[in-house]
């Protein structure tokens, strides 16, 4: 009989702006995370439908397009989902930030990339 494998650890990367979600997937690449992009809180909640068990880190920007913003986004997955680490970044929150769930972490931007690495690095380790 073969053994189990663990679930893949993914961090989903959530950002419209294209060139900021490369910049934020790279970052993360240099983690054993493998990364998943997505450009709206409705396209991450589809994927997370199938794949939240292999999930450990969602990484969204607090302002996206349609419904969800990210802010919505992370308050659904830490209800829904309560092992993936949140980090939650903007260049301008406005009130939105008071809304984060309990162990979401927010930065600001523009962030650090060594910020980026560590929420990883906990995310990874905490799986």
């Amino acid at each position: 009989m073969g053994q189990a494998t663990p679930p893949a650890r993914t961090a989903l990367v959530v950002e419209d702006d294209r060139a900021l979600r490369n910049l934020a997937a790279a970052v993360l690449e240099e983690t054993d995370l493998r990364v998943i992009e997505a450009d709206s809180g409705e396209d991450a909640l589809f994927h997370l439908r199938e794949h939240a068990n292999e999930v450990a880190l969602i990484f969204a920007d607090v302002r996206l397009p349609c419904i969800l913003d990210g802010v919505d986004l992370v308050r659904a997955v830490s209800t829904r989902y309560p092992w993936i680490k949140l980090l939650v970044t903007s260049g301008d929150p406005g009130d939105r930030i008071e809304h984060l769930p309990a162990g979401a972490t927010y930065l600001q931007k523009p962030w650090r990339s060594i910020d980026v690495l560590k929420a990883a690095e906990q995310a990874a380790a905490a799986r």
